[in-house]
């Protein structure tokens, strides 16, 4: 993701580099968008658009094991370290960065009955040291629930990394940095009357998350 200007490139690619890849693939969007919260913005991350490619997700999986080793308690457990990721969208980031750092396990949650879970019979390993990856970080839900349950399992999380992140997302859980290549400052309209691009008379599109 290097620019042709780099003398060489970047071990952890530029927030702007990140992006030019996003939005070429189509992942990250301008227009007019409403949440199923009621909630207006003019961005939209669609990251499964990016994470289709091969080399997109290998690259963004790699840049992100980077922030973790960066991390000296993560860099000092490898390789014994578990890769947890909230759910399916963040999978792709979880395995290439599960290739880079030579973690030994990796696990995904889903969401069932309204709660963040494994599926039956899958179990961390009692004391296991845990990093929380994820494509996108819009609120921070999915991932302090990936860390309450590691918590239940008397797990540990000793680092946590996404792609992106929202600033209106917290900037740390438990003590723990949430890291991401891009800190992306979005914008958001409560509703409809307070929203610009409505009174602008922009088009609006619905989103499902």
């Amino acid at each position: 993701m290097s620019t042709k200007n780099d003398s060489m490139p970047r071990l952890i690619p530029s927030s702007e580099d990140v992006l030019a890849v996003l939005t070429k693939t189509g992942a990250f969007r301008h227009g007019h968008f409403v949440y199923p919260s009621g909630e207006h913005t003019p961005h939209y991350f669609q990251m499964p658009l990016a994470l289709r490619h091969y080399q997109v997700a290998r690259e963004l999986g790699v840049a992100v094991s980077r922030l973790l080793r960066g991390v000296q308690e993560v860099s000092s457990s490898l390789p014994r370290i578990t890769i947890i990721t909230p759910g399916s969208g963040g999978i792709p980031i979880a395995f290439n960065a599960q290739v880079a750092l030579g973690a030994e396990m990796i696990y995904w949650a889903e969401r069932e009955d309204g709660q963040r879970r494994f599926r039956q019979y899958v179990q961390i390993n009692k004391g296991a040291n845990c990093v929380v990856v994820d494509d996108i970080i819009r609120t921070g839900h999915a991932i302090k629930d990936a860390f309450n349950l590691v918590k239940s399992m008397d797990g540990q999380v000793i680092g946590c990394a996404s792609v992106v992140r929202f600033t209106s997302a917290p900037s740390e859980i438990d003590g723990i940095p949430l890291q991401s290549l891009v800190e992306f400052d979005t914008v958001w309209y409560k509703n409809e009357e307070q929203c610009a691009l409505c009174k602008e008379g922009v088009d609006l599109e619905p989103v499902r998350f």
